[in-house]
């Protein structure tokens, strides 16, 4: 997903009809997984560590390698 469409999503999610911007924000959500996913992906080619990328995040070594290690 490009980053013009995230922002797009952004925006939508406050539309006045709560429907739309319920659906803009669950797909927000998918894109936000997908593209945390690439990025992590992106760091690890880059050679950085699980405990760089866990610090970044905001999370522990264990639960990023967990949640990534496996791809």
């Amino acid at each position: 997903m490009e980053v013009e469409q995230v922002a797009k999503l952004a925006l939508a999610t406050g539309d006045e009809n709560p429907r739309a911007a319920l659906s803009a924000a669950a797909e927000l959500r998918r894109a936000a997984g997908w593209l945390e996913a690439a990025v992590v992906r992106r760091a690890r080619v880059a050679g950085w560590s699980w405990a760089e990328i866990a610090g970044v995040l905001g999370v522990s070594k264990q639960a990023v390698h967990r949640k990534y290690g496996r791809s």
